[in-house]
């Protein structure tokens, strides 16, 4: 009888995964371009083309950012209506929140904060990494993971770093990504903000592939997804500050910025430190976050 339960809760576990997992590659397939090889699983890392530095956005966003035949983006009119609705939401409560955040927590103990959340994550890192069949990071992920959960006493101190195995993090989008999978048209999504097809297919893998999604209570899974929110937007408060005073269209910008992005995580390629909102900087200081 015992085993019966165990069976059938395990299938009832198995069944939405595989769905999600099905979903998500056929979606991503969909959305694949012909013309677009992206990084194939076991291959090298592909540098990037180098992006304008920060003395060129001030270019003129009708040159940069304007009308593009090849912009793939047909929900554009919903998108920006979500678009002015996350910003309204940021400028009522999520920037005043970071704001706060960072004015009231000392940075080492936002980096202890950063330092846990990432420890939490690290086995959905893990499992995209096996599954883009790259065995070199999915080995530093799994060395980050064993040496910080011991001796970094669960992730509140990044000991691994200082050891010469960097962080990195990898979503289920990106695993479709690595095998030819397109990005599908641009989303915006309430709340979480730029995303597209594949990514947001990809976010729905994800969440099962967390062992925190079954065997945390929902409360601790929103409080995480929540304190993510906060110590991201508090680590790029003056870089979207200044991008959206110095842009004449913020959400072709950010669709762009986001495109960069994504496109540099899925060929392992560095960060680039003209995309704030998106990406993780590396200083600490008082006045610049993620």
């Amino acid at each position: 009888m015992f085993s019966g339960v165990v069976s059938s809760s395990a299938s009832q576990i198995l069944r939405p995964l595989f769905g999600a997992i099905v979903l998500s590659v056929f979606l991503g397939a969909c959305a694949a371009d012909p013309e677009t090889a992206a990084r194939q699983p076991g291959e090298p890392e592909v540098s990037q083309p180098e992006q304008s530095g920060s003395d060129d956005w001030a270019q003129s966003d009708s040159e940069d950012f304007g009308e593009d035949l090849d912009d793939n983006d047909p929900l554009e009119v919903p998108n920006r209506m979500f678009f002015a609705f996350n910003e309204a939401l940021d400028f009522a409560v999520i920037r005043p929140v970071a704001v706060t955040y960072r004015y009231i927590v000392p940075v080492g103990v936002r980096n202890t904060v950063r330092n846990f959340l990432r420890n939490l994550r690290t086995p959905v890192t893990l499992a995209n990494d096996l599954l883009q069949g790259d065995l070199e990071r999915a080995e530093i992920t799994f060395t980050r993971f064993f040496i910080n959960s011991t001796i970094g006493m669960l992730g509140l101190f990044d000991i691994a770093a200082e050891s010469g195995f960097s962080y990195h993090e990898e979503d289920f989008g990106q695993t479709l990504g690595t095998y030819g999978a397109g990005e599908g048209f641009y989303l915006v999504l309430p709340i979480l903000g730029p995303s597209s097809l594949r990514d947001g297919s990809g976010r729905i893998v994800d969440i099962f592939l967390d062992p925190l999604t079954y065997i945390a209570p929902q409360e601790f899974n929103l409080g995480r997804t929540a304190t993510e929110g906060v110590d991201f937007r508090s680590r790029n408060i003056e870089e979207l500050d200044d991008l959206k005073a110095d842009s004449l269209d913020f959400y072709a910008r950010i669709r762009s910025l986001y495109r960069q992005f994504r496109a540099n995580e899925i060929n392992n390629g560095a960060t680039s430190d003209d995309a704030p909102g998106f990406s993780e900087t590396s200083g600490q200081s008082t006045s610049s976050l993620e």
